[in-house]
């Protein structure tokens, strides 16, 4: 099944996809859109056109396994998301994802103000990525 991931942001919100053999997660785009209403007008966009059947959501924890501040409103989303939407929505640690993110880029020489605006893509793939890889263990 094709599985849509969601790196959400105040800024900028990452969006990934992998393949329907759940195999490999691929950027797909960063949005912009601040206000959330809109945003979510943008993600069902992206959802009618890339069909996934079920959305991913990164879910920021402390270093400690505890949920702060940002969970919550990760959380707040995802369920103005599920209002809107008739997939199912699930959620996926992302501690350190923009580490590592960070780091793939600069394993690929990518500076600057073009770091800045894929990085939260990158995210997006690293949190699919974990997620898919979960599930294959688990089956």
């Amino acid at each position: 099944m094709k599985i849509m991931s969601i790196d959400y942001g105040d800024t900028r919100t990452g969006i990934a996809l992998c393949d329907e053999k759940e195999i490999l997660a691929s950027s797909y785009c960063v949005l912009t859109e601040k206000y959330v209403p809109k945003l979510i007008d943008r993600i069902i966009e992206i959802v009618d056109k890339e069909n996934p059947g079920l959305i991913v959501i990164g879910l920021p924890r402390n270093m400690d396994g505890s949920y702060g501040f940002r969970a919550e409103k990760c959380r707040d989303f995802g369920k103005s998301l599920q209002d809107k939407i008739s997939l199912p929505v699930d959620y996926e640690d992302e501690r350190l994802t923009t580490v590592i993110a960070h780091d793939i880029l600069s394993a690929n020489n990518v500076k600057g103000k073009k770091r800045k605006s894929v990085v939260d893509a990158v995210s997006a793939v690293v949190i699919l990525q974990d997620y898919i890889d979960k599930r294959k263990k688990c089956n």
